[in-house]
């Protein structure tokens, strides 16, 4: 992202989920009620007039969120997470939305992203819980490990880490630093983040609609940079002691979240995976 300008691609981030809330058939993938609340009235308004956006890209981005939020729901039943962490939160509203006194969300963005966040959540009057924390976090110039620290993050309790719409747009240096991080969290710990596999990997017509978002992106300032594909996945998470519980492809993640549905919702392609990785 450009420095000192909030993130361009959390806005259509969220203006995907908030399409969904108006436009796609119940029962809904992902519910999130305030998702189009956090937009405020002009994104809202206009959202309600035309139904925007691919189906299936905004397929991904409701399926990415409910697979956090699964995870996050199976580790919390089994009495072992206390606290969930969302990198590059965006304007992921879970912080806002918990109603876990038992539960601390720790949000962690740039700065930049983090104070435009703040202005929409006081424009739409939605105010966050004690139990959200908001840890500004430039990447070029500090330490996470630190910041978490000074924000109350406790490093010896299990915890379950978002990491989406991230990945793809790190140098690999900046992938195995918050890796090496998030590795020395306690055990039972699980990170969950979606990936990008390489143009070569690829079938024709994927590696054209590869090429169209990565022109999109790069005009904004946030390029494309980094790709994997599941074996080199595997091998990177084992050499900085993680381990693959699952690797979802489009297939699978429409069988498990799609099926039946007839308002044609589905994911289409092999390009965007999603990772859930153990401690």
């Amino acid at each position: 992202m450009i420095q000192a300008q909030p993130s361009k691609t959390a806005l259509r981030v969220a203006l995907r989920r908030a399409a969904h809330q108006i436009h796609d058939a119940k029962p809904l993938v992902f519910e999130d009620p305030l998702a189009v609340r956090i937009l405020g009235a002009e994104f809202a308004e206009e959202l309600k007039r035309r139904r925007p956006f691919s189906a299936g890209f905004r397929a991904f981005m409701v399926a990415r969120a409910r697979l956090a939020e699964d995870t996050l729901a199976a580790g919390v039943s089994e009495s072992r997470v206390t606290q969930y962490l969302v990198l590059g939160a965006g304007l992921d509203t879970f912080a806002c939305r918990n109603a876990s006194a038992e539960l601390r969300v720790f949000e962690v963005d740039h700065p930049a992203t983090q104070a435009w966040k703040q202005q929409m959540l006081q424009r739409a009057g939605i105010v966050p819980p004690q139990t959200a924390h908001f840890v500004a976090v430039d990447f070029e110039q500090d330490s996470l490990r630190a910041k978490l620290a000074a924000a109350g993050f406790d490093l010896m309790q299990p915890t379950v880490t978002a990491w989406m719409g991230v990945v793809p747009y790190l140098t690999l240096e900046a992938f195995r630093v918050t890796l090496r991080v998030l590795g020395r969290f306690a055990e039972g710990s699980v990170v969950v983040f979606d990936y990008a596999q390489p143009r070569e990997a690829l079938p024709e017509q994927e590696r054209l609609m590869l090429d169209s978002l990565s022109a999109r992106v790069a005009q904004v300032g946030e390029p494309l940079q980094l790709f994997f594909t599941p074996e080199q996945l595997v091998e990177e998470l084992e050499w900085l002691g993680l381990r693959v519980v699952e690797d979802l492809d489009g297939t699978a993640l429409t069988a498990r979240y799609f099926a039946g549905r007839k308002d044609g919702l589905m994911l289409r392609g092999k390009g965007g995976r999603m990772c859930v990785a153990a401690i």
